[in-house]
């Protein structure tokens, strides 16, 4: 016998948001492109509940208000999305959060830099 795990995605995400190590990227702002998955056992045989797996629209709520937060690092951006994950779902098994900074002040012609954090219960 085997188990059943479910992924709950938001995908491309499109954020308008100020962090930046540098003055001028808190100042400007740009734009970035987030992921989440949050992957859990499903335990609930089929049950139309929605306590039964996890809710992309709070997964959004999570996100946005934590992109609100200006901060220098999008690493410390996706670990704060992570945690709040972590901390309301507890069922849930993985964790990824991937955020892309589009069109970083590099110099040259670059198409985005981009972090990924993953949490495994």
């Amino acid at each position: 016998m085997g188990t059943i795990s479910q992924k709950v995605s938001l995908e491309a995400i499109r954020f308008f948001a100020f962090h930046g190590f540098y003055s001028e990227e808190q100042l400007l702002g740009t734009e970035f492109i987030l992921d989440i998955d949050a992957i859990l056992e499903v335990f609930d045989d089929g049950k139309d509940e929605l306590a039964n797996t996890v809710n992309y629209v709070r997964l959004f709520e999570i996100a946005s208000e934590e992109m609100k937060i200006t901060r220098k690092l999008i690493e410390t951006v996706a670990h704060s999305i992570l945690e709040r994950i972590r901390h309301e779902f507890l069922t849930v098994q993985l964790i990824r959060v991937s955020i892309r900074k589009m069109n970083p002040p590099l110099g040259a012609e670059v198409r985005n830099s981009a972090i990924e954090l993953t949490f495994r219960r």
